[in-house]
């Protein structure tokens, strides 16, 4: 089954379907779903099309396979190529007689082989515009070197119709890999392997969270024990420091100063190169106050996965451990407690959010919001100072949310507790937000909203 990307679907099939030749750039972090997103385009579609993987082999290698499939889809002998340049020759001229896609999955390796690749294909783009109805469509894992593809300088800038980052999916879609577990599990499975299709593919509905858990990440020789390190490897040299980074940060650390402080990462410039690095990887974020975006000091870094931040969490520091205990015991005694008191109800504030940002973009909120985040909040009085966590911000000011992911519903005691402690701090809000895994005790008025766990999943 595929579940979700409709959006994205919408887009490449609009393009696809186009009577023009096309080129489309896809590209994000492996496992994300690219070249499933792409397969599942060209199955919805009667146009012909060539799927390639492109290997890390010699540009010769690559042209025989897919002059291969070439063969095959045309109903021709076996073809000969001198090269990359007269293959996609071929194709652009077959496109003048009727539409057809190449998919090039994994671009950068035929890129390293060929060399002036992407002046070839800004050649071929140009020459053939206005007669071909080829549809180009590149794929790439390596983010760095797709972005650039994009850039002034590179040959191709201007040639893309259409420029895709494919990010993680939210928690909703998510979701629909297990859509037997209760609402508490869904929050408490996405609280692990976050919106990454590959991951939540892999979960079982016929085992409890805490048996995928185990099996997934939680023992030895498990499915993705070593994925997040071998990840990081790929894509960075200098693997310590950004082991070192990671633990800072999924010790709570999310100050600059803190994680230099905490983490023996050797200097600051060192540390920029490193938390850059992860931020283009799309599994660490920056975030500032919305109520004081420009404020370098305030801002705070985030480990945006999920299976990175629990690993490093759970896992990386009690590596020793885990391969000499029962996989059962080690989870009690070393997971359990902190991930349903501390861990999971930090993740659903992120689920909250993004609830938000749904009903936002949906046209469902009353006044759409033009913001949302923490807000940084200073009490000289009380010498304090902090964040909420979910703040939006309209046009008539702040809306306050707190978020409880705990075994008893919410009463209006606690409710006016929280609403003092927001006064105290000095945020002016016109109404004030909750969402409870347990539901409530009272009801919600003009300027108290009410988010059951249920309704997020609906």
């Amino acid at each position: 089954m595929f579940y979700g990307r409709e959006k994205q679907k919408r887009q490449i099939n609009k393009v696809i379907e186009s009577s023009d030749q096309m080129v489309v750039l896809i590209y994000g972090r492996r496992r994300i779903g690219k070249s499933e997103l792409i397969k599942q385009c060209l199955l919805e579609t009667e146009i012909q099309g060539i799927y390639f993987e492109c290997k890390q082999t010699t540009e010769m290698n690559n042209v025989d396979s897919i002059a291969e499939l070439i063969s095959e889809k045309f109903h021709l002998p076996r073809l000969a190529f001198s090269g990359i340049e007269e293959m996609l020759g071929f194709l652009f001229l077959q496109a003048q007689k009727q539409k057809f896609i190449l998919v090039l999955d994994e671009y950068p390796y035929l890129r390293e082989c060929v060399k002036g690749l992407d002046s070839i294909m800004q050649s071929l783009i140009d020459g053939n515009r206005g007669r071909s109805g080829l549809k180009l469509i590149i794929c790439g894992s390596y983010v760095d070197t797709m972005r650039a593809m994009l850039g002034g300088q590179n040959p191709l800038y201007g040639r893309v119709d259409l420029a895709m980052e494919l990010k993680a999916m939210d928690y909703y879609e998510s979701a629909m890999f297990y859509r037997s577990f209760s609402d508490e599990d869904k929050v408490r499975i996405y609280s692990v392997l976050g919106g990454v299709p590959y991951y939540n593919r892999l979960v079982d509905t016929n085992r409890t969270v805490r048996e995928n858990i185990i099996a997934l990440i939680a023992s030895p020789a498990a499915r993705l024990e070593n994925e997040v390190s071998m990840y990081l490897s790929s894509e960075i040299s200098k693997i310590n420091n950004a082991n070192e980074v990671f633990e800072t940060l999924a010790k709570g650390f999310s100050r600059y100063r803190d994680i230099l402080d905490q983490s023996h990462v050797s200097s600051a410039p060192t540390l920029i190169d490193v938390l850059d690095k992860l931020i283009r990887m799309d599994i660490v974020k920056k975030e500032a106050p919305i109520n004081d975006e420009n404020n370098k000091r305030k801002s705070g870094y985030y480990i945006s996965d999920n299976l990175s931040l629990f690993y490093y969490k759970y896992i990386y520091r009690n590596a020793s451990r885990m391969q000499v205990m029962n996989p059962e015991v080690f989870y009690d005694r070393y997971i359990h407690e902190d991930f349903e008191t501390k861990y999971v109800p930090k993740i659903f504030e992120d689920i909250c959010r993004q609830y938000l940002i749904r009903l936002n973009q949906t046209g469902m909120l009353a006044e759409p919001f033009d913001k949302i985040g923490r807000y940084y909040y200073n009490n000289p009085e009380e010498r304090t100072n902090g964040e909420f966590d979910i703040v939006t911000h309209d046009d008539k000011g702040y809306i306050f949310y707190e978020a409880k992911f705990k075994n008893k519903p919410v009463d209006k005691k606690l409710m006016q507790e929280e609403i003092r402690q927001v006064d105290a701090a000095g945020l002016s809000c016109y109404r004030y937000g909750f969402f409870s895994r347990s539901g409530f005790l009272s009801t919600a008025d003009e300027h108290i909203i009410q988010y059951e766990l249920a309704e997020l999943y609906q």
